[in-house]
Order: C-alpha cells, then sequence, then structure tokens
C-alpha cells in the first residue's frame, strides 16, 4: 500500500499550512465602556475636549440606534431632542447638546454641542 512516508506526507503538509494561517480578526466593540470602565479605580479621568463642552462625545454612541434609546437628561434646559426634518431655533449654544433623530426611522443620527 505505499511507503510508510508516504502516509504522513499529507498530514505534515496540513500542520505546516496551519502554521502559516493568520489568526482570527479581534472584533472590535460596538459601544464605548462606560466612564467608570474606562477609568482604574483612584485615577482621574482625562480633562474633556473644549469643542465639547456639553458631553456630546459620552451620547456618540446613540448614533444609528432607535431614539427610544436616548437616556433621560439630569438637565433637560442643556438638552434638545429634535427630529431631522423638525423647525429648531438656530441658535449656537457650546452648553446644550442637540440630538437629531430620523422623524421616519426614529433612528438618531447625530449627537453634537450646538
Amino acid at each position: 500500500m505505499g511507503t510508510p512516508g508516504m502516509k504522513s506526507a499529507p498530514l505534515a503538509t496540513l500542520l505546516i499550512l496551519a502554521a502559516c494561517a493568520s489568526p482570527a480578526p479581534t472584533p472590535v466593540a460596538t459601544t464605548p465602556p462606560s466612564l467608570a470602565e474606562a477609568v482604574p479605580p483612584g485615577a482621574t479621568p482625562a480633562p474633556r475636549p473644549t469643542n465639547d463642552q456639553c458631553g456630546a462625545a459620552d451620547l456618540q454612541y446613540l448614533v444609528g440606534r432607535p431614539e427610544t434609546e436616548i437616556p433621560v437628561a439630569v438637565d433637560p434646559t442643556h438638552r434638545r431632542v429634535v427630529c431631522t426634518t423638525c423647525p429648531m431655533t438656530r441658535d449656537y449654544r457650546l452648553d446644550r447638546q442637540t440630538i437629531l433623530f430620523n422623524e421616519k426611522t426614529h433612528l438618531v443620527t447625530s449627537v453634537a454641542c450646538n
């Protein structure tokens, strides 16, 4: 039935090919960790960028999600939730979060300070 070395040749080839294969890609998290998870105990969090005075960076995970997932604001005077086709004032306030959602799909399209 053939020589003894011939039976192990296909197995050796498979082992060599398996060793050359690249590892599976690491999945990327779609939602950011909470502030409590991101900052080790005893450490102070990094200061927010100056262009994020309203805290919009913390809510970027909402983009693409249903408007029903928007958390209730602690201070509603510094947040407005508006559909993309609805009328709104054009006054510019860096301390106010503006969360826009699509009127038809009810998905959040942007979170910004303005």
